[in-house]
């Protein structure tokens, strides 16, 4: 079933979101449901509280971005109850969007290299290093189960320049190819 994103206003994508155990209510159903609304929206990964839980998990694919040949360097994967151990390597600036802020853009910096430590969709724990996009888009989605947004850390220049785009999202004044709930309507 394809679930609402929640747009940018919403408390919950600003909350740090709770840990949950392996006898969380209809879980594998749930993480169905996450696929079926990210692949709709066209998006490489989808965090929980983007649905309007408040919980540790987070889906990623970068299968489908890699370059024709490469697609075995990307991922797809379940992480519940991730946990950041360490991040490496010189900073790099990439553009990024995020589907809870339809229409907004901006270069993230952030280190090529992530160390992270998760459960997977059967609660086995794993501890991974991830470089390069595959890094970045579990950042990504990292922050949105601490309660940050990418654009939390886009330089203040750029943040004053989406402000008015910011303020229509959260007021219900923007359109997404996929469907989305707005706190103001």
């Amino acid at each position: 079933m394809i679930l609402p994103i929640y747009g940018y206003g919403f408390p919950v994508l600003k909350q740090k979101a709770n840990p949950i155990t392996a006898d969380y209510p209809e879980l594998n159903e749930l993480i169905e449901n996450m696929w079926e609304t990210m692949y709709k929206a066209s998006g490489v990964g989808l965090a929980a509280p983007q649905i309007g839980l408040p919980i540790r998990m987070f889906i990623v694919d970068t299968i489908q971005i890699m370059e024709e040949g490469q697609e075995h360097l990307g991922i797809k994967k379940v992480l519940i109850n991730a946990q950041k151990v360490d991040e490496t390597g010189e900073i790099w600036a990439y553009e990024e969007g995020c589907l809870s802020i339809p229409d907004v853009r901006g270069d993230v910096e952030r280190p090529p290299q992530l160390r992270i430590r998760y459960m997977d969709e059967n609660f086995q724990e794993h501890e991974d290093l991830f470089i390069g996009m595959n890094a970045r888009v579990i950042q990504h989605e990292y922050d949105h189960i601490e309660g940050i947004l990418f654009t939390e850390h886009l330089k203040p220049i750029k943040k004053r320049l989406i402000k008015r785009r910011l303020e229509n999202i959260r007021k219900g004044k923007a359109k997404a190819d996929y469907k989305m709930k707005f706190l103001g309507k």
